[in-house]
C-alpha cells in the first residue's frame, strides 16, 4: 500500500490486538492535513456567528427562495436577502424569549424544509437553544417521543403537521408549553390546544409576540450543543444525537479545505436545492457552509415528482442526492436515449465511449470531450437546469454504474461522500475528475484521523495485505453523545475514537471503500459466520429480485429469505408457464416461489458462494419493503429487528417446511 498512497498519510502506527480488542491498523489522515489539522476562522465561536459574518459581508445577496403557488401551480422563485432573514430571526428570537425560554432550552422543528424551517434554526442559533429536528418518519409514535426525551418547551411545525403534534398530547404537555405554525391554525385546533393548556399561534401572531422587547443574545462557546439529531437507528428508540458548534465548523472548515484544494471553492454565487429533510445532518451542514459563503438556497416545492421541475426553475450549481433519486435520474435519460431511435442511440453511445475513454485516460470531465458536450451532453446540462457543477452522493452507496454514467453525461463533477450523524455527516468525499475513486467514498476530510480495527469474526483483517475492517473516526467534528444515554455513547466512543459499525477497505490511493456492516452477521447453528449486508448485495443481482431480506437463526443450520420478486419478470414468467392471476396471487403460488428461488440458486452458484450461504427457502412478498410497515429508514436501511417481528410467523414457517 505505500509507494502509490497518494491521498493519506501515516499519524500513527497499526497495533496487535490485546486484553481481548482486536487489532488496529496504521492511522491515516489526509495528506493536505499532513502537518496538522487547519485552525477554525479566528473570531468565530458558532453557527450564530457564521451567519451574522454572512449578514455583515453580504446583506443583499438572496439568501432564502421558495416558489410562489398559484391555484397549486408552482410559479417564480422569490426570495428573501440576507438583511431580510437577519429581521426576522430577530423577531423570532424576541417572542421565543417571551415564552420564557433561555439559553440551553430545547426548540423542536417539525416539518419539509422550508424558508420559515431556517429561521426557526437561526433563531435557536442565536438564542443559544437547542434545536431538535422532530422527524414523524421514524415511526409511529417518534413524535411524542422526541418531544418527552428531549424535554421540548417551544416547537414550531408546518401548518399540515400541527394535528401530529396535538396527537402527541396528553403526553407531551409535560414539557411542551408552546406551538408556532409555519403558517395558519384553524379555530379547531386552537380549542383543542387550549384543554391542554397548549399556547398555539400562527406565523404571523408569534411574530408580533416580542415586537415590544430586546433581549441581549447570550455569549456562546464552541462545546456548546447546538442540535440534537435524533437518528432512526436500525433497532430500539431513536437517539438523539447531540452535536457541538465546533463539530458544524470543523466539518465546514474540511470541507472547505478539500474543495479549494480541487479547484472548486464554493462562493457566494452559488445558488444550492434544498429538498434533503434539514432534520438530517447532511442538508443541515451543507446549508450551514452555503450560509456561511453567502450563497442562495432554493427550496422544493414538496412534490418529488415535480423535483426536476423544481431543478429547472431554480437552475441550481450544487445538488445534493441520495442515491434512490439518482437512480430516477439516470432511469430517465437513459430511457430518452434508448427510444430516440436506432441511429441517435448509436451516434450517443459512441460519444458516451469516447468521453469515457478520454476520462479514464485522466483527462478531466471537462476537456474530455468539449465539442461533444457543447452539441450533445448540454441537453442534459440543460434539462439539470444548466449551471450544476457538482453533484453529492450521500446516505447510501451509489451504483457505479449511475456515478459513472451521471459523471459523464451531467458535465457537472459527481462525488460519493459517507459520514454518520455522530461524525457530523462528512467524514470521506472522492475527488473531482478521478475516475479510479468511481465506487469509493474517496481519502478522508483533512479534518479526522481514521483507521480500521479488525473484525475477525467476519474475516475482516486491518493488518491483512488489502486492509479491511470496521472504520473507526477521531477528531473535532465527533457528536458529544447521545443524549441521556451514556451507556450507549460508551459503546461507540472508545479512547477518542468513533466506532461507526461499516466496515471499510483500504484501497492503494487512500481511498475508502464501503464493504459491509459489522452488526448484520447470523451464526448459523454449525458455528458459520453469516455478513448477511454483503449477501443481499448479492442477490440483489439477479434480475428477478427487486429487494431481498435473508435471515439466519442461529438454531437452524440454513439461510430463507422474504423477496420483493420484480413485476415485470415474474408476470413474464408466469405468461410463459401458464400460472394464472393477479401478482399478489402469483406470489402466493408455489411454483413462483421455486421459479425464484432457482434464479437465487444460480446467482449464488454464479458467485461462488459457499453452502450455507445458499438459500434454502423463500416467501415472495408483493408489496415493497416500506416506511409504513416501518421495515426501512428514511434513508432505506432495512430495521432489522423489526423485519423479524414483522415476519416472524412467515419465517416459522419457512424453516418448519424446509427441514
Amino acid at each position: 500500500m505505500e509507494d502509490q498512497k497518494k491521498y493519506v498519510v501515516e499519524v500513527g502506527k497499526a497495533k496487535e490486538g490485546r486484553d481481548g480488542r482486536p487489532s488496529t491498523g496504521p492511522v491515516y489522515r489526509n495528506v493536505l492535513a499532513k502537518d496538522g489539522f487547519r485552525p477554525l476562522c479566528h473570531g468565530l465561536e458558532s453557527c450564530w456567528d457564521i451567519f451574522c459574518e454572512s449578514v455583515r459581508k453580504f446583506p443583499d445577496n438572496r439568501m432564502l427562495g421558495e416558489r410562489e403557488m398559484f391555484d397549486g401551480q408552482a410559479g417564480k422563485y422569490v426570495w428573501l436577502t440576507y438583511k431580510e432573514v437577519y429581521d426576522l430571526v430577530s423577531k423570532v428570537g424576541a417572542s421565543i424569549r417571551i415564552c420564557g425560554v433561555k439559553q440551553g432550552g430545547k426548540c423542536g422543528i417539525y416539518g419539509s424544509n422550508c424558508s420559515n424551517w431556517v429561521i426557526s434554526m437561526q433563531a435557536c442559533n442565536a438564542h443559544g437553544l437547542y434545536c431538535i429536528p422532530i422527524y414523524d418518519t421514524l415511526g409511529a409514535g417518534a413524535v411524542e417521543y422526541i418531544i418527552c426525551h428531549a424535554e421540548i418547551s417551544v416547537a414550531f411545525a408546518e401548518e399540515t403537521k400541527i394535528s401530529e403534534v396535538l396527537k402527541a398530547f396528553p403526553n407531551a404537555g409535560k414539557f411542551l408549553r408552546t406551538l408556532v405554525s409555519f403558517g395558519k391554525v384553524t379555530r379547531e385546533q386552537k380549542d383543542m390546544a387550549g384543554t391542554f393548556d397548549l399556547k398555539l399561534y400562527s406565523w404571523d401572531e408569534f411574530l408580533l409576540l416580542g415586537m415590544q422587547e430586546k433581549f441581549d443574545l447570550p455569549a456562546k462557546k464552541k462545546t456548546d450543543i447546538c442540535t440534537i439529531m435524533y437518528t432512526s437507528g436500525t433497532t430500539g428508540d431513536p437517539k438523539g444525537v447531540m452535536i457541538s458548534n465546533e463539530s458544524i465548523l470543523s466539518l465546514i472548515s474540511g470541507v472547505n479545505h478539500h474543495m479549494e484544494t480541487v479547484g472548486e471553492e464554493f462562493t457566494d454565487k452559488d445558488v444550492y436545492l434544498s429538498y434533503l429533510p434539514l432534520a438530517h445532518i447532511f442538508d443541515r451542514v451543507i446549508e450551514e457552509l452555503f450560509i456561511s459563503k453567502g450563497a442562495s438556497v432554493g427550496f422544493w416545492h414538496k412534490d418529488v415528482k415535480q423535483l426536476i421541475d423544481d431543478i429547472k426553475e431554480l437552475k441550481p450549481t450544487v445538488f445534493c442526492s441520495v442515491p434512490r433519486v439518482l437512480d430516477r435520474i439516470y432511469s430517465g435519460l437513459v430511457q430518452k436515449i434508448s427510444s430516440a431511435g436506432f441511429l441517435k442511440h448509436k451516434l450517443f453511445n459512441f460519444i458516451y465511449n469516447y468521453k469515457l475513454g478520454n476520462m479514464s485516460k485522466g483527462y478531466k470531465h471537462a476537456e474530455a470531450a468539449p465539442i461533444f458536450d457543447k452539441i450533445i451532453f448540454n441537453k442534459v446540462k440543460e434539462g439539470l437546469g444548466g449551471n450544476l457543477r457538482l453533484i453529492l452522493s450521500g446516505a447510501a452507496p451509489l451504483s457505479s454504474a449511475v456515478e459513472t454514467y451521471l459523471r459523464v453525461v451531467t458535465c457537472a463533477n459527481v462525488l460519493q461522500g459517507y459520514g454518520l450523524t455522530e461524525t457530523c455527516a462528512g467524514s470521506f468525499v472522492a475527488r473531482p475528475d478521478e475516475l479510479a475513486m468511481v465506487g469509493t467514498v474517496g481519502p478522508p476530510l483533512p479534518i479526522i484521523d481514521v483507521c480500521l480495527e479488525s473484525v475477525p469474526e467476519m474475516g475482516y483483517d486491518a493488518l491483512g495485505d488489502t486492509p479491511r475492517g470496521e472504520i473507526c473516526i477521531r477528531g473535532k467534528c465527533l457528536f458529544s453523545g447521545y443524549y441521556k444515554r451514556e451507556d450507549l455513547t460508551k459503546e461507540v466512543l472508545v479512547d477518542g475514537w468513533f466506532h461507526t459499525g461499516d466496515v471499510g477497505e483500504w484501497q492503494p490511493d487512500g481511498s475508502m471503500k464501503i464493504i459491509d456492516r459489522k452488526k448484520n452477521i447470523f451464526k448459523l447453528s454449525q458455528g458459520e459466520y453469516v455478513a448477511v449486508e454483503n449477501l443481499e448485495g448479492i442477490y440483489s443481482l439477479a434480475s428477478s429480485v427487486d429487494a431481498i431480506w435473508i435471515y439466519g437463526s442461529s438454531y437452524e443450520s440454513f439461510l430463507v429469505s422474504i423477496v420483493n420478486p420484480n413485476i415485470d419478470a415474474l408476470q413474464s414468467w408466469a405468461e410463459e408457464n401458464g400460472v394464472t392471476g393477479d401478482f399478489a396471487t402469483i406470489c402466493e403460488n408455489p411454483k413462483a416461489k421455486a421459479y425464484i428461488l432457482s434464479e437465487l440458486t444460480n446467482t449464488a452458484k454464479e458467485k461462488k458462494l459457499k453452502g450455507f450461504e445458499f438459500i434454502k427457502a423463500v416467501h415472495l412478498d408483493p408489496i415493497p419493503f416500506d416506511m409504513e410497515r416501518e421495515l426501512i429508514t428514511p434513508t432505506h436501511k432495512k430495521k432489522r429487528v423489526q423485519f423479524l417481528k414483522y415476519y416472524q410467523d412467515i419465517i416459522d414457517t419457512l424453516y418448519k417446511s424446509t427441514r
